[in-house]
């Protein structure tokens, strides 16, 4: 059995709203609806009956996004019946995991059109109420919040691994001597990228507005943003400590999603392509350092694509946390920081769990596309300590 080049034909998003902000008024399975549409009302030459499934990442599911959120696009997208839709968690990895399963469908020739995209309402998780363990409890129950982090945590879990995400940011900190001032400084770097980023247009060709939301562009960009600025902020996490909420990713309503397809789905949509899905990996660590996720995911990946850093021409890293993002980089000696998120990341740009890893993947399609050729990376840390990593072609 041959194995399949899997294109990525186009990749769209909407922009990422604020937590209670421009997007929080709309149903996760409406957003992940609307990205399905976009791609399909831009490939008109694609007809919907030939998609052959549908994946979506999700990393909460507790919701309005909770009864399987990708065939509820597919629905509610208007799109065939016939047309499958399966999702998928890998926490802050779903929308490229997502990816990566779809790719594998096609590769196999189990598929030869298919979307894969990712989504998030973080302003509308619930509160979730567990069921006691008897019947008639006549004291108090507890309500979690199911929008970031651990919750109900298995107490056979050692301790030091369910610490919070931003305590786990300040042991990277620790590990690797990542001063306050760096992280500040790293931060204020993603605003201003993503700010320019938007003034000149570099987003325009990955962008779906969703019809009556204001404004139409990621709403935690903060253009007028300064050290000093950034340096009035307390820690989050420890009294003492280096990370704020000024140099980390803020919480996040969005979706994205690509097209993917073979040659014989290529010639069906009539579109030339953005790029090739290459190879991808996912590797574990101790969770408590799952920002040092990427580091060995990354590593393997160029390894299966015969690539080095020196080959890259574009690294999309998510950005946690400005002292994850500095970890890994630190644990990357070889790669030239100045090709990593060039048009910001998620500190500015925003991080809507389930539906980060999509938008990496098509900003560096798109980046690849515009460039004519070259070789880029999209990666992500993820919670409960895994990293994911796809590197694309042109």
């Amino acid at each position: 059995m041959s194995i399949r080049d899997v294109y990525i034909v186009d990749a769209v998003r909407t922009p990422i709203g604020k937590f209670g902000g421009a997007l929080s008024s709309v149903r996760p399975d409406d957003l992940a609806a609307h990205v399905v549409r976009a791609l399909v009302d831009r490939t008109p030459d694609l007809d919907p009956a030939r998609i052959d499934d549908v994946y979506f990442g999700d990393a909460n599911g507790a919701g309005e996004d909770n009864r399987d959120v990708a065939r509820m696009a597919v629905l509610l997208a208007g799109l065939p019946v016939t047309v499958p839709g399966v999702t998928v968690n890998r926490l802050c990895g779903s929308g490229l995991e997502a990816v990566v399963q779809a790719a594998r469908a096609i590769a196999l020739g189990d598929a030869s059109v298919v979307l894969a995209g990712g989504v998030e309402s973080m302003s509308r998780a619930p509160w979730v109420l567990p069921k006691p363990e008897r019947a008639f409890p006549a004291g108090h129950q507890q309500m979690y919040s199911t929008t970031l982090g651990w919750r109900m945590v298995n107490p056979r879990m050692p301790a030091e691994w369910t610490v919070s995400l931003g305590e786990g940011a300040e042991q990277i900190a620790d590990k690797h001597a990542i001063s306050r001032e760096q992280q500040d400084a790293f931060a204020l770097d993603s605003h201003r990228k993503a700010a320019r980023a938007w003034a000149d247009g570099l987003f325009d060709g990955e962008i779906a507005p969703y019809e009556g939301v204001e404004p139409a562009r990621d709403e935690s960009v903060r253009e007028t943003t300064s050290m000093e600025a950034l340096a009035k902020l307390k820690p989050s996490f420890r009294t003492d400590g280096t990370v704020t909420a000024g140099n980390a990713s803020p919480l996040n309503d969005g979706a994205a999603a690509l097209l993917l397809a073979d040659e014989a789905g290529l010639r069906a949509c009539g579109r030339e392509p953005l790029a090739r899905i290459r190879t991808s990996a996912v590797t574990g660590i101790e969770p408590q350092l799952f920002g040092l996720g990427p580091v060995e995911a990354v590593q393997r990946a160029l390894s299966r694509s015969d690539r080095t850093f020196a080959d890259l021409a574009v690294m999309e890293l998510n950005e946690a946390f400005a002292a994850q993002a500095l970890g890994c980089l630190a644990e990357w000696p070889d790669l030239d920081p100045a090709i990593v998120n060039p048009r910001g990341g998620a500190i500015a740009i925003g991080h809507p769990l389930g539906a980060s890893g999509a938008r990496l993947a098509g900003s560096v399609a798109h980046q690849l596309a515009a460039a004519g050729s070259g070789t880029g990376v999209a990666a992500l840390c993820i919670g409960v300590g895994q990293g994911i990593a796809v590197v694309l072609e042109r």
